[in-house]
């Protein structure tokens, strides 16, 4: 009763980015994905030419405005930021990522695949994923069932509390009028802010943004709205700002930063507040002790879409948890939470897949790119995606490495070019160890090297599973043996993409579509899994046929 060999299944890829998850299901042979979705211009492109069967939308939305016929299966990881109540330091409230997941339990009831597969962050389940209610959330909370908890969301920590605040972040017109426009603005004083610890970076954020500095003190002077606390704040920081410049040395960068601190205080809690009204969040209460919050309901992402798409609706039979790319092959400590639903009618009873490597066999960083260490990099990310003519193996290559040389030329093998600085670090660090192993001359163009994280400057280790690849140039990941940067092409090979699959755009964009990819190899183990239920429904269907008989 096995389906015939031949059968393919009609998939969308929504949140495709370069196609990560694309590939390891095409990689099986059963799956046509006929369409995917994605709104970055560089992970578009990407995608067009490494899946040119498949057609590429750029809105989401437009999966439930086109017709796509039969849709078997949809996959896609839809981009979801946790929150922190206690993080006062951003100048947003809301992820408007954490809707992107809702767009896609969207697509799902309208098309009503036979499975889905929803891939994201391995703290997807934890508390720190919800959404913040809305007003068009009511009817859809009293359907499902869906539980919500009171949330606080910090506006104004209790030091820089005055009288009118509360009154202040309820109206649009008073948010507006204290609310800079240009965010650029924000971001210098932040950014200045942000470096009273480093002398180096403060002195050189002075001197880049002196213009812009100037141009704010003059006008935090004139627009003074006298008898307004925010008002009066902007106006004394702005005759700071202007004898710091005017007169050098009478004013110390402890003073600057004190005056500054309170103006960009308020501008983080106009946001936030903007932000409220503008996604119609349903505030029960601004409270004012200790401060000033936000009283909000918000539910946890994985109850709504359990509760949607599983037990409340009776849909989908699903089966959830943490996935170990590398117990599938994968050469690297990723852990991704994965959702799998499977209509009911399909099957009662569906299980994540398990993977076939074990600590004692994992693949290496070794495995992944020792062969290709004496072919040298370039610096032009354009010139990358031309490619460069393979040799033949070396005589002793791993099986991954024969895996993935699946043709003669070798793409991407850009990397970031090595300043003198970054050179002196690389030199001294050794495999395995990363920024916190440099002396402190070595750090001291960080704004705070204590907090620094453990992936940066980080020198991969031969013989070990790499980290989580993310954007390694960003974190100035270190070849194993090499002074240089780890390239493109060495990243996507950490991820399992074949050496055929060729990245576009700029530089950064094209580390960034690996970083944020779904490994191939781990996306094909997937596919694999799911074809045993979905054969499974197709047989059963096949035999009544032949049968003369229908299936309830």
């Amino acid at each position: 009763m096995k389906a015939k060999s031949g059968t393919k299944y009609r998939v969308i890829d929504l949140f495709a980015g370069a196609g990560g998850l694309s590939c390891g299901f095409l990689q099986t042979g059963r799956f046509d994905v006929i369409a995917a979705f994605e709104n970055n211009p560089h992970a578009q492109k990407t995608y067009r030419k490494n899946h040119p069967g498949t057609v590429v939308y750029s809105d989401v939305d437009e999966a439930l405005n086109t017709e796509l016929g039969r849709v078997d299966v949809v996959i896609g990881g839809p981009p979801c930021q946790g929150f922190s109540n206690a993080n006062r330091q951003k100048n947003h409230a809301i992820s408007h990522n954490n809707s992107l997941v809702k767009k896609y339990v969207d697509v799902i009831l309208k098309l009503k695949p036979m499975a889905f597969i929803m891939e994201n962050v391995s703290t997807l389940p934890s508390n720190t994923h919800r959404f913040y209610v809305d007003r068009n959330d009511a009817a859809t909370i009293k359907e499902y069932a869906i539980k919500t908890e009171e949330s606080l969301i910090p506006l104004l920590d209790e030091h820089f509390m005055f009288d009118s605040a509360d009154d202040i972040v309820t109206k649009y017109d008073l948010i507006s009028r204290f609310r800079w426009a240009n965010e650029n603005d924000y971001l210098t004083l932040n950014v200045l802010y942000k470096y009273r610890g480093n002398p180096l970076k403060f002195t050189a954020t002075l001197a880049k943004h002196r213009s812009r500095l100037l141009s704010l003190a003059k006008r935090f002077i004139e627009n003074q709205n006298t008898g307004m606390h925010i008002g009066e704040k902007e106006c004394a920081a702005g005759k700071i700002i202007l004898q710091f410049f005017a007169e050098p040395g009478s004013v110390s960068e402890d003073v600057l930063c004190n005056a500054v601190e309170p103006i960009i205080i308020f501008q983080r809690m106009l946001s936030k507040a903007k932000e409220l009204l503008d996604n119609n969040i349903s505030v029960s209460e601004y409270a004012v002790s200790r401060g000033l919050a936000a009283k909000v309901k918000s539910m946890a992402v994985i109850d709504y879409i359990e509760a949607i798409l599983g037990a409340s609706s009776n849909e989908y039979t699903i089966a959830k948890g943490v996935l170990s790319a590398a117990s599938f092959g994968v050469p690297q400590k990723r852990m991704r939470f994965v959702i799998v639903g499977m209509k009911k009618s399909v099957s009662e009873v569906i299980s994540l897949p398990e993977g076939s490597f074990s600590e004692t066999d994992f693949r290496t960083v070794r495995d992944a790119i020792s062969d290709i260490e004496s072919l040298a990099t370039i610096t032009d990310a354009a010139k990358g995606e031309n490619g460069i003519v393979f040799g033949n193996p070396p005589q002793r290559i791993s099986q991954l490495g024969e895996i993935l040389r699946d043709s003669g030329v070798l793409y991407n093998h850009v990397s970031t070019e090595t300043t003198p600085e970054a050179l002196k670090r690389f030199k001294v660090i050794k495999q395995g160890d990363n920024f916190h192993s440099l002396t402190a001359e070595l750090k001291t163009n960080y704004s705070n090297p204590i907090r620094t994280q453990n992936t940066i400057y980080l020198r991969l280790n031969y013989n070990e599973l790499s980290g989580t690849v993310v954007n390694v140039r960003k974190s100035m990941w270190i070849h194993p043996v090499l002074n240089r940067a780890l390239s493109i092409r060495e990243a996507a090979r950490l991820q399992t993409f074949p050496d055929s699959f060729i990245f576009f755009g700029t530089k950064d964009a094209q580390y960034q579509q690996v970083g944020n990819a779904v490994p191939p190899m781990l996306a094909k183990a997937i596919a694999n899994h799911l074809c045993e239920y979905l054969d499974r429904k197709k047989a059963i269907i096949t035999y009544l046929a032949d049968a003369g008989k229908e299936l309830d």
